[in-house]
């Protein structure tokens, strides 16, 4: 039984204490893919507290999530408010790093959800498109990282995350296989099917 009351508090607590969630305006959109795809399958790169895994359950309930978090210390805070939502039976938490982990993942999903290190995107590309049916859908979010992305911006502190989200744009635009719309939604969505 989905509990609204420790969803809400759980969207309250990260963004009290600054835990990058999911924006509302992109979990809009996200919501209308996951009603119109009906996925049985997510993979996700990168957990943070559990918000957007609670998400996907809540728009599409039969959803089994597979999901991957560095950081322990949030992943084990993943576990309880999944726990506290009650979506714990749809979602699998894996801890650790998502470019170790990914390779040992099998199996096909219908939608991969990428919002994890920025430098790190074409890994989680390459491998979400192995990991993902023919046909299915390859989200990333923050691809547009605070207006820098398109940009002439280059300030040293930021210029590796939008050398490589700028990679990431290219490649999901180039690709003969890959179906892209980027949105100016939150921080930016690339929203790309993938064809084999």
């Amino acid at each position: 039984m989905f509990n609204e009351k420790e969803f809400e508090i759980v969207k309250e607590r990260a963004l009290e204490n600054h835990v990058p969630i999911i924006m509302d305006d992109t979990l809009e959109v996200v919501k209308n893919i996951l009603e119109k795809e009906k996925p049985t399958r997510i993979l996700e790169i990168g957990t943070a507290v559990g918000y957007s895994a609670s998400c996907f359950v809540k728009y599409a309930p039969e959803v089994i999530v597979d999901t991957i978090e560095l950081d322990e210390v949030r992943a084990n805070e993943a576990i309880e408010n999944v726990k506290k939502i009650g979506v714990d039976k749809n979602i699998n938490i894996m801890i650790g790093n998502a470019v170790e982990i990914l390779p040992t993942l099998t199996g096909e999903y219908d939608l991969v959800f990428i919002d994890a290190a920025k430098s790190k995107y074409s890994i989680f590309l390459s491998e979400g498109i192995r990991l993902i049916r023919n046909g299915g859908i390859i989200l990333a979010d923050n691809v547009l990282y605070k207006g820098y992305v398109m940009s002439d911006y280059n300030k040293h502190k930021q210029r590796t995350a939008v050398r490589h989200l700028r990679e990431y744009i290219k490649e999901v635009t180039e690709n003969p296989n890959l179906e892209t719309e980027i949105l100016e939604v939150g921080d930016g969505l690339a929203v790309t099917r993938v064809t084999k």
